[in-house]
């Protein structure tokens, strides 16, 4: 340990000298974790990063391998790749970042030299399914904002990849706030492998030492007469459609203050009608998804501004104009009273209560309290747009939302948003108007005050926001609440759910062995690997890292146990208009770049851990089918390998003659009922380019799911067998069809003794085709491309020929696809 004016700073043989500075309770969290699978609690901008560096440098000096940490958005992981550049002795080439951005190519090659990879899921969980990549030699995987690891999220597949595959594994799993009640707490542990929870609070003396006191204020805003007609008008619709619901016995009440658990019971109760093929379960569903679309509405006039309702009724309006626009959407927009509320709010111009009030709490904190920097948290884009154009009127404000895009708004790019991080840090603008996208782990600068323009429902994103502040000195968040409104039942529910979350976390903090007890036998065997040589805790240490020694650190501070409260936080979720990246945010990313593998003779891949005698068949996945879980369930098969390409025909690739086309029973029917006859066009063109289509209709009830009649779909099912010579085959489930998929290559490839070819072999290609599949193959490049650069050049000779700065003019060719095809077309073989 080494002292530098006062500070003390962590030693070790990988880490930069003076860089970390030893907090006793980031000490005691890496010494928890250094010997079992862990949940890492810490409350928020304490440094639950700094935990998983010290862990990551210990194990790379000790035990060797590889450190994988996975961050759920690409602006994290740049920020957590920066500062373990900064913060370890180690060349800067070996810490590399995976990203949608960086081509699967680049990638492969990329692990196999890196000694730390941090990286978004989606990436990692498509190298894995495309088998690109080994976790073999992984010795740290670290799960940022664990709390995600639920469902289908990809941090549920990685973890079990990774205690399936690693040699020598340890996993750290870290959030600020895991769950909200125990059940889930430990179904994010059992998700990720995670045997052992270490929880640390703003009440523990070690932590009290770096936070403080953070003031919660309440200001209650009263709507005005103009807003409350535009919200009573609405109200007024729900009611009749709740009559209506009420009529056909699906709904007990006619308020239009329902909760969304009645709401949920509702549809329930009208998706059994509809198994049943019962026609009014058909007509409830619609009524039902108006009623949905007006609590939206209103929601948004009560705790939003006038201004996002007029954008939500443009939207609608747009949706029931558009081709197969649902009745729903139809009937919303027709409906007398719901054209008095748009008319109502096209006429209103005056401000909504809450910007005056945002405006007036703004100048109070950086005009008469000379404050520097404001966060205003807002659950809509619009809102946050509106309100950056407002507040620009007075302060200097920009916006800050997330990288997805929907009609009216525009994303911001990871430059962009990293960029106005630098800025607002730097001091070069006042207030951040944000969306959900800064809540979750950004190294946002520090505020003098965090605005929340609504109450949130979510204890977890509540205390994400709250960590905004109070770090360095004094913190204050104020919350505007619309009397009589929503606002007011979202502010009852937070306070119950934190309240809830904080009773839980203590109950697993003060008893956090009875985890292990609630934990099946094979996920209590996960961390059994640490101790089992016999070596004592000292001589496993590393050199200068006697500080991770937890007897040490109890010593000193004996009596800190008793004097712990958990954080307040919940793992529930509400559905907004920003509800974070994962959603219209474009957090979940996919490969942006298409990969296609040049295979020679690859019918057989063999491995080096497979038996000699035992035939190991390939499946082209295309990267669209990770919606499911099928590629996933495959790439875990013995005998099975999995390669995933952007495929311009069908969904998985079983040979040179077998392409699959799978639709769910509901995507079959919506291609009869909505006119869309894409399914069709499908198959028809995989007919064409493979001797042998398939279609593979998923799913049960395919007569009764929907009101259609069972000869429609005899007839559909008839043509794509006669007319496009597809088999038609059936399976129940996912779990089904991966099981058939696996049987039709294994039939093809080791018994037919036939290759695996992603472009397919046909005689009947027209030379069109043939000339769109010669410029397909290089550079890994789609069908779209291909036709565009053969319109643009006129044939496949001018394609080849043409120089950077001429395929640039092309549509859809960026710089990287224009270098990759003159670095193809003109290297040396």
């Amino acid at each position: 340990m080494a002292a530098t004016d006062d500070v003390a700073y962590v030693e070790h043989p990988l880490l930069a000298p003076t860089f970390i500075e030893r907090r006793l309770y980031q000490i005691r969290l890496a010494g928890a974790a250094r010997d079992d699978h862990t949940l890492v609690c810490l409350p928020t901008g304490l440094g639950k990063t700094t935990v998983s560096l010290l862990l990551t440098a210990e194990r790379l000096h000790e035990v060797g391998g590889k450190s994988l940490f996975l961050a759920p958005t690409k602006p994290l992981v740049q920020q957590h790749a920066d500062f373990y550049r900064e913060a370890l002795q180690l060349p800067d080439e070996d810490i590399v970042v995976f990203t949608g951005e960086v081509r699967p190519d680049d990638r492969a090659e990329l692990w196999e030299s890196a000694k730390i990879v941090i990286a978004t899921p989606q990436v990692v969980e498509n190298d894995l399914v495309g088998n690109r990549i080994s976790l073999r030699d992984v010795t740290h995987l670290t799960f940022d904002e664990c709390h995600r690891g639920t469902g289908d999220y990809a941090y549920v597949y990685i973890a079990e990849r990774y205690h399936a595959d690693a040699a020598d594994p340890l996993v750290t799993g870290m959030s600020a706030s895991p769950g909200g009640d125990e059940e889930s707490i430990l179904e994010v542990c059992e998700n990720l492998g995670l045997t052992e929870v270490a929880v640390m609070t703003e009440d523990d003396a070690d932590v009290g030492e770096h936070t403080y006191d953070t003031e919660v204020r309440w200001e209650k805003i009263q709507l005005p007469e103009e807003i409350l007609e535009i919200r009573d008008a609405l109200n007024e619709v729900i009611v009749d459609r709740l009559e209506q619901l009420k009529e056909l016995g699906v709904s007990g009440t006619t308020s239009p203050d329902l909760s969304q658990k009645k709401l949920n019971a509702m549809r329930g109760q009208l998706r059994k009608m509809m198994d049943n093929d019962q026609s009014k379960g058909y007509k409830g569903m619609s009524v039902h998804a108006e009623v949905m679309k007006l609590r939206r509405a209103v929601e948004l006039v009560e705790t939003q501004s006038v201004e996002s309702v007029r954008r939500y009724f443009e939207r609608q309006r747009n949706a029931a104009r558009s081709s197969g626009a649902s009745k729903a959407s139809q009937r919303l927009v027709s409906e007398p009273k719901v054209r008095e509320a748009m008319r109502k709010a096209e006429s209103y111009d005056a401000l909504h209560p809450k910007f005056s009030k945002t405006r007036i709490l703004l100048a109070e904190t950086l005009g008469i309290n000379d404050g520097e920097r404001v966060i205003v948290f807002t659950e809509s884009r619009d809102t946050a747009e509106a309100l950056t154009d407002f507040l620009s009127q007075s302060f200097s404000t920009r916006r800050f939302v997330g990288q997805g895009n929907k009609e009216g708004s525009d994303g911001m790019s990871q430059k962009e948003q990293q960029e106005t991080l630098d800025a607002f840090r730097n001091g070069e603008f006042e207030v951040l108007v944000s969306t959900s996208v800064a809540e979750e782990g950004l190294d946002v600068p520090e505020v003098d005050l965090v605005l929340f323009y609504e109450p949130v429902p979510t204890a977890i994103r509540s205390i994400q926001r709250k960590g905004r502040t109070g770090r360095q000195t004094e913190g204050k968040v104020i919350v505007l609440m619309a009397e009589d409104t929503r606002d007011e039942v979202y502010f009852w529910i937070s306070r119950r759910r934190e309240s809830k979350m904080e009773n839980e976390l203590q109950k697993l903090k003060t008893a956090a062995d009875e985890l292990e007890q609630q934990l099946d036998k094979s996920q209590r065997s996960l961390g059994e690997f640490s101790s089992e040589n016999g070596e004592s805790r000292e001589n496993r240490l590393g050199p200068g890292m006697a500080d991770f020694d937890e007897r040490e650190v109890d010593e000193d501070h004996a009596d800190d146990a008793e004097q712990t409260t958990a954080q307040a936080t919940t793992a529930d979720s509400t559905e907004t208009a920003d509800s974070g990246v994962t959603t219209e945010d474009g957090d979940a990313e996919a490969d942006e770049h298409v990969e296609t593998d040049e295979a020679e003779d690859e019918s057989v891949v063999a491995t080096a851990e497979s038996d000699p005698e035992e035939e190991v068949v390939e499946i082209v996945v295309d990267q669209r089918e990770l919606d499911s879980n099928i590629a996933r369930t495959l790439s875990q098969r013995d005998g099975v390998h999995t390669r995933l390409e952007t495929l311009a025909v069908g969904d998985y690739i079983l040979s040179d003659r077998v392409a699959v086309e799978r639709k769910s029973v509901s995507d079959f029917l919506d291609t009869l009922t909505g006119g869309d006859r894409s399914m069709f066009e499908q198959v028809r063109d995989m007919s064409r380019h493979y001797s042998r289509p398939v279609v593979i209709v998923e799913g049960e009830n395919l007569y009764g799911e929907r009101n259609v009649h069972p000869n429609a779909i005899r007839g559909a099912l008839a043509s794509l067998a006669v007319d496009y010579g597809a088999s038609v085959l059936r399976t129940e489930d996912e779990g089904d069809t991966a099981d058939l998929l696996e049987v039709i290559a294994s039939r093809e490839q080791t018994k037919r003794k036939r290759t695996v070819s992603a472009h397919g072999e046909k005689s009947a290609k027209t030379l069109s085709e043939q000339q769109e599949y010669v410029v397909e193959s290089i550079a890994d490049i789609g069908p779209v491309t291909a036709q565009a650069l053969l319109d643009h050049f006129g044939s496949v000779e001018a394609v080849m020929i043409a120089p950077k700065d001429d395929l640039l003019e092309v549509s859809g060719v960026g710089e990287v696809t224009a270098e990759r095809i003159r670095e193809i077309i003109g290297s040396d073989y």
